[in-house]
């Protein structure tokens, strides 16, 4: 059983870009709007069922971890629309397989060892070889603009800030999984609700595509639960390894489902660079 936790993250959130980008006429607002939504509803949910204890300092630190999520995901959504998911997903992993550890090592004072240490930075070496190579220019195709690239790229960089920030801070909360999670989802709907009223978008209450892409955010929240009882089952480190697949699902999934096109040579860049992220990824967090 505890196996069948390893791969459910990576699945569920290697689909979640699928189901997003299959919503047809749906952009960047109806899509944080209903992936926050599906996620409330799907906490709401176990948190009637398993009724957790409550803690209310680590209830806000949560709430405030998912906000941060949010400013992470709107990143993402807006690169969906401009490179495509198969573009998006690599660069957006790799920057936050970089980042997580480096809080952890800043931080939480992580790769304590000096073997940990060597192996963690020529996982960094690696993840951003592998970024680059998925970010290189891809001639003949729509990503493949010099003005899209460089765009999508600063905003990538400033909004995984976000997803930084909330991949961390539940390092340093203690309390019951599903009222972190909860609180994270409750967090989540309030970002996403402030941010539809500041880019006055809040017309996307009121139509269909909003809540067409509730499935997805359901999908994202059962991948987040259940990365949650991996770590308790599998260790932190062999749960995120595990969980970081999701970027080859996705990248691939946008590839041959989506019909996202790429020349010979932008593909051959594309598998590269994944090989590369998912070393990164194992040197980072195994050693």
């Amino acid at each position: 059983m505890s196996y069948l936790f390893l791969f459910i993250p990576a699945i569920g959130w290697g689909l979640m870009p699928m189901f997003v980008a299959g919503v047809k006429k749906s952009n960047i607002y109806h899509q944080i709007l209903g992936t926050v939504l599906g996620a409330f509803i799907f906490g709401a949910a176990v948190t009637l069922i398993k009724r957790p204890s409550f803690n209310a300092t680590t209830f806000i630190l949560a709430m405030l971890a998912g906000a941060a999520w949010v400013i992470g995901q709107v990143g993402q959504y807006y690169s969906y629309s401009k490179v495509g998911v198969s573009e998006t997903m690599p660069i957006s992993t790799g920057l936050q397989l970089i980042g997580v550890p480096l809080v952890g090592v800043l931080i939480f004072s992580e790769w304590a060892s000096t073997q940990a240490k060597l192996f963690g930075f020529l996982g960094i070496l690696a993840l951003i070889i592998g970024v680059a190579f998925t970010s290189l220019t891809d001639k003949g195709t729509s990503e493949g603009g010099k003005k899209n690239q460089t765009t999508t790229m600063i905003v990538l960089v400033l909004t995984t800030l976000g997803y930084i920030t909330s991949s961390s801070i539940p390092k340093a909360l203690k309390g019951d999984s599903v009222m972190i999670f909860f609180a994270e989802t409750i967090g989540m709907l309030v970002a996403a609700i402030v941010y539809l009223i500041a880019t006055k978008q809040t017309q996307v209450f009121k139509e269909k595509e909003s809540y067409q892409v509730i499935p997805a955010g359901m999908i994202y929240a059962i991948a987040a639960l259940a990365y949650i009882v991996s770590v308790k089952m599998n260790g932190v480190n062999l749960a995120f390894v595990m969980s970081q697949l999701c970027v080859v699902i996705s990248t691939l999934g946008g590839i041959l489902f989506l019909h996202e096109k790429k020349t010979q040579k932008g593909l051959i860049y594309t598998v590269i660079g994944l090989i590369l992220i998912v070393a990164g990824a194992v040197l980072t967090s195994v050693f």
